[in-house]
């Protein structure tokens, strides 16, 4: 596993748009996407420079394609394989934040620490 970008400082519940547009916006240390690279985002974003979100109005989550039903076109077929690539990346924060609980709250510990 290899994180790309970190940006502490923001509270759960805030919404993930605003996070990413200050991630983003940073003169230094922003967020900086490689030509030719993307981030997978969910439908909450809109397809932007480096950042592909799903098909809007096609089945997306994985469990809807379980029961045998094959994506029948291309649309469909890229929401599931991005589906799957998110279900992936979500399941890794899961494990980090159930083996590390430190990652779950504030730290008391100094930056530097």
């Amino acid at each position: 596993m290899q994180f790309i970008y970190i940006l502490p400082r923001w509270e759960g519940s805030v919404a993930d748009g605003r996070v990413l547009c200050d991630a983003i916006s940073r003169k230094e240390n922003g967020l900086k996407v490689l030509q030719g690279h993307y981030y997978l985002c969910d439908v909450g974003y809109s397809n932007a420079q480096g950042f592909l979100a799903p098909y809007r109005g096609q089945r997306y989550h994985l469990n809807e394609f379980i029961n045998g039903s094959n994506p029948n076109t291309p649309k469909k077929f890229f929401n599931m394989k991005h589906s799957a690539a998110r279900d992936a990346i979500e399941r890794t924060f899961g494990f980090l934040n159930e083996r590390w609980a430190i990652l779950r709250s504030r730290t008391w510990y100094p930056v530097k620490t």
